[in-house]
């Protein structure tokens, strides 16, 4: 539990009668395409967790739109469209791109900011060559292995109303940047950044992503939970991805599923466990808002930072 002189707690109930009156949009056929690898998110669900977010975060939105509106008044000039950009960081195998593009979807549909980007920072990674260089493969997901210039860049450009900017694109099927390939993000009303260490803070650093997003949600839950879904996924993934000839990862297709399961828990072990312990973990009280998973993957309970 965060500290309540920090937060506001809110059981699962609680947080769901936040909800109001806010309309459910999306059908199950639009979570569908949505939901993520081994994961069965449902409706109730987006009912009862996202909807008040997103109520929450229309209101947000709003406000901070005002602002600057009253800022250009007072400055009389004309103020360039800027993003509200929100932060969703959380481990490997926590649920945290399918809630990203869960909130993406239920964003676009408020009529007071219908254009919703999500970038992931997987695009900021170094190449693999260039980590291979560095001594870096094994910690592929560490804070080192970005180009944190590069990200802070993008963002620094994005909230400088830049009409349009571009971010590099990432393969999970080759595991690395596609070579000279971009996403264009233009103005969006909001843009959601998605990845592990997104909240990261260095020891030198004078400038964070963090300094960059007007809300920040952390997606947490027991890490003998996030091991087995990662393992579960890796499992999956051997009867998907794995399989396509491209794979980076082709050789783990044809293992058993003890093996299977021996060298997940091992990657678990050496790097993503450690990731999460040494990195991501710790950065959870820098949150807007904290969001608790069970098991089961539901939440459970949220705390929402104090203004």
């Amino acid at each position: 539990m965060l500290d309540s002189d920090r937060y506001i707690p809110f059981t699962r109930d609680e947080w769901a009668d936040l909800r109001a009156s806010t309309p459910l949009t999306i059908r199950e056929k639009d979570l569908e395409a949505l939901r993520g690898i081994n994961e069965s998110i449902n409706l109730d669900e987006v009912a009862a967790i996202y909807l008040p977010l997103t109520r929450l975060l229309n209101l947000y939105v709003s406000a901070t739109q005002n602002l600057h509106k009253v800022s250009a008044t007072f400055l009389g000039t004309m103020s360039p469209k800027v993003p509200y950009v929100i932060g969703v960081a959380g481990s490997v195998a926590v649920g945290k791109s399918t809630f990203a593009r869960i909130l993406q979807a239920l964003l676009a549909r408020w009529p007071e900011h219908p254009k919703v980007d999500l970038i992931t920072t997987d695009g900021f990674l170094f190449p693999n060559d260039e980590l291979a260089d560095r001594g870096l493969m094994n910690r592929k997901g560490f804070p080192e292995s970005y180009d944190t210039k590069h990200l802070l860049q993008f963002l620094r450009e994005l909230k400088a109303g830049h009409p349009i900017v571009s971010a590099p694109v990432y393969s999970h099927v080759v595991y690395d940047i596609v070579d000279g390939e971009e996403v264009e993000v233009c103005q969006p009303d909001i843009l959601i950044l998605e990845g592990l260490n997104v909240l990261q803070v260095g020891n030198e650093a004078n400038e964070f992503v963090s300094d960059y997003f007007d809300f920040s949600i952390y997606i947490d839950a027991d890490e003998g939970d996030i091991r087995n879904w990662y393992v579960d996924r890796f499992h999956a993934l051997r009867q998907t991805i794995f399989k396509d000839p491209n794979s980076f990862f082709k050789h783990f297709a044809d293992l058993s599923d003890s093996e299977a399961t021996e060298v997940a828990m091992g990657i678990w072990s050496e790097i993503n466990g450690r990731n999460l312990r040494e990195n991501i973990d710790p950065t959870k009280t820098r949150a807007s808002l904290v969001m608790n998973k069970g098991s089961d993957h539901r939440i459970t309970d949220v705390q929402l930072r104090k203004l």
